[in-house]
């Protein structure tokens, strides 16, 4: 483990791309609209553009979590900079359907998956292999944090200029995220060598084949509890609300500057919820902790049904959704260092976010159809209310346990 300041100057690289990526996918709810004016495309096929992505997603976040566990995150996660910048800039120049489910759909996918979450808590478990949780949540809070800016500011841009102009610049930011990454996280040897220092007190043995790895996950009962939860998480956050949050608010009247807005407040309080969560995953009982933040999320989708030509009520949602969005990240991550273990994190995390990308795909699908089918959204925020509190019943199974470094490296059942 290298110094306090170096492994902080990692978590804010780690913060910077998670950014311009999460961007880069919620840039899809904005543009929807437009590109049903300009090109003619049905609200249903652009979400399942985006559920293809999100597909695609699934497929890329298990390999890139393997990847990870055997090569160190370096090299994998340029791969991944570098499709999302040729995929954003491929998007900027779509005209027929085909070339946006290619570009954005499975190009974009592909980088989506492997520059996301799990392959960014998985650095930092690793730089910070005591009390991960607080840096875990800060590194992460970069899903949604950029866009407090990012999202207005390419509003603004949508506006002014038009869409293609706000993807391509999303390109450039990928490419230059690339040069701060080659020059700040570790090369790939060095990052293998201190996951070994991580686990120097734990008798050595070769690394399992990966059937045998896969086979020990599918029987462990606590990873199906956090597995299941996370399919929910990924339905009730990047499938309904990254999506189809911003085309509800234009439906409802709001003009796209409000909507982006608010979807930027949200965004504030996203980050401030996965900062808290990760810094009480250090000290409260974790899954209580996580149980509470999916049924309160659950509770929050209420509002939606009063936002109609209420302002107050579509920021009063934001903020009350935005604290407990993604905080189930950090606390998710800190149960599996410690009770599947870090040897295997990649890989756990990335079949994680698999569920995540799937979960979330399913209802990126079912929101356009919903809508196209009933004109209304209420169906889904039905959808939402009753799986986020079955997902807060699911987390109340995990035991709680924590260990030393050592053990929590060993832990793999």
């Amino acid at each position: 483990m290298r110094s306090n300041v170096s492994g902080w100057l990692i978590v804010a690289v780690c913060f910077l791309a998670l950014s311009v990526v999460y961007s880069a996918r919620s840039l899809l709810g904005l543009t929807m609209p437009l590109w049903e004016q300009e090109l003619g495309w049905s609200r249903s096929f652009v979400s399942s553009g985006g559920a293809v992505a999100l597909v695609v997603m699934a497929v890329a976040a298990p390999i890139a979590g393997n990847l990870i566990d055997r090569l160190g995150p370096r090299r994998p996660i340029l791969w991944g900079l570098v499709t999302v910048a040729v995929s954003m800039g491929l998007t900027a120049t779509a005209r027929a359907e085909w070339e946006f489910i290619l570009y954005f759909g499975i190009l974009g996918g592909i980088g989506f998956g492997v520059v996301a979450i799990h392959a960014v808590s998985t650095i930092v478990a690793l730089e910070f292999p005591v009390r991960a949780g607080l840096p875990t949540g800060v590194a992460t809070a970069g899903s949604t944090a950029g866009q407090l800016l990012i999202i207005p500011l390419l509003a603004i841009v949508l506006t002014a200029i038009g869409w293609r102009v706000s993807y391509a610049v999303l390109g450039v930011a990928s490419i230059f995220l690339i040069a701060l990454l080659l020059y700040l996280v570790r090369p790939d040897a060095e990052s293998l060598a201190a996951r070994a220092k991580v686990t120097r007190d734990v008798p050595q043995q070769p690394p399992e084949p990966f059937p045998e790895r896969l086979g020990a996950l599918a029987k462990s009962r606590v990873f199906h509890a956090l597995f299941w939860s996370f399919v929910i998480c990924g339905f009730t956050t990047t499938g309904i609300i990254e999506l189809h949050l911003l085309p509800y608010a234009a439906a409802c009247g709001f003009p796209p500057l409000t909507g982006a807005t608010a979807y930027g407040v949200l965004a504030a309080f996203n980050m401030i919820g996965m900062v808290m969560a990760g810094y009480l995953a250090d000290r409260v009982h974790r899954p209580i902790l996580l149980a509470s933040i999916y049924f309160f999320r659950g509770l929050a989708f209420i509002l939606l049904f009063y936002i109609v030509g209420n302002t107050p009520m579509l920021f009063i949602f934001a903020v009350m959704f935005g604290v407990f969005d993604y905080s189930t990240v950090p606390i998710t991550a800190s149960l599996v260092a410690s009770h599947i273990g870090l040897r295997v994190m990649g890989l756990s995390m990335g079949i994680l976010m698999a569920g995540h990308s799937l979960g979330a795909a399913v209802a990126a699908f079912l929101g356009g159809y919903l809508f196209d089918l009933f004109a209304s959204y209420d169906w889904v925020w039905i959808l939402a209310i009753v799986t986020a509190v079955s997902a807060a019943f699911i987390c109340l199974t995990i035991p709680e346990r924590r260990g030393t470094v050592a053990q929590e490296a060993a832990v793999f059942a």
